[in-house]
């Protein structure tokens, strides 16, 4: 969740941001920092490549997590969570990242230790995701991969 907030303060939105306002902040704050306008400043330019790919990594996380990308992409995430088994997962500072057998791999965040713990006893840790985890925590699609591996 740390990151989330990070993000958002990078870029000086709020958690209510639709895509479009994203997007035209975004675009404003690469105007001012983009390398280029740095042409016979070395020492800028090198701070303005720092701070843009700051502000893309932000931009393009935050837009995964954005409340009608994840709309958009709802018929696929529930075809996956309810048709396809955990192949994988790994859990690291509250990020919980599933790997399905269809391919698709979502992060999780938020995910308390205590959660994490009680997700990897279940005698069926897709049951437990199913009803703890996956409408429980913010996630986002990491990866999809055409045919699974």
């Amino acid at each position: 969740m740390k990151k989330i907030a990070d993000y958002r303060k990078l870029l000086n939105v709020d958690k209510s941001v639709d895509l479009k306002t994203l997007k035209s902040t975004y675009r404003t704050i690469m105007k001012e920092c983009h390398p280029d306008k740095f042409v016979n400043d070395e020492e800028g330019r090198l701070a303005a490549e720092a701070k843009s790919t700051e502000m893309i990594e932000a931009y393009h996380f935050l837009v995964s997590i954005c409340s009608e990308m994840l709309e958009q992409q709802l018929p696929i995430y529930k075809e996956t969570i309810a048709n396809s088994a955990i192949q994988d997962f790994d859990w690291k500072s509250q990020v919980l990242e599933i790997t399905f057998q269809d391919g698709s791999k979502y992060e999780y965040f938020g995910v308390a230790k205590n959660d994490y713990i009680k997700f990897i006893n279940a005698d069926s840790p897709g049951r437990f995701a199913r009803r703890h985890i996956f409408h429980s925590y913010p996630y986002r699609n990491v990866l999809k991969t055409s045919e699974p591996a």
